[in-house]
């Protein structure tokens, strides 16, 4: 299984980015598929996660601001990050979590200027 994300940059404080994910590879159906997010001498945390059914989880410091999607069909997941922070400055890394296994995507940076 492989993960290729795609869509980090640099933008303004209040701006918008998309970010995708793609897997590839043998993937069972009922998965979860996430994105974390780990700023310079900070821990890796979650940001949002999406099952196959579609049920969504965000970190606090998201909620209202960041919404998450999946194309199963495409085994692809999107975060649409609006009101974009400073503080969401981060490398960005795609999770698939499927059969108790785990896959991390290569990492994205999101660079937020104020």
């Amino acid at each position: 299984v492989q993960l290729q994300a795609s869509g980090g940059g640099l933008v303004q404080s209040g701006g918008s980015l998309r970010l995708s994910c793609a897997a590839s590879g043998s993937i069972f159906r009922i998965n979860v598929m996430g994105w974390y997010r780990q700023a310079p001498g900070k821990q890796r945390e979650l940001v949002a996660d999406i099952t196959s059914g579609g049920s969504t989880n965000f970190a606090d410091s998201v909620k209202g601001r960041f919404t998450i999607s999946r194309d199963n069909a495409k085994n692809t997941v999107y975060l649409q990050m609006n009101s974009l922070k400073p503080e969401d400055t981060a490398v960005y890394y795609c999770k698939l979590g499927v059969l108790k296994r785990t896959f991390w995507g290569q990492g994205t940076q999101v660079t937020v200027s104020s």
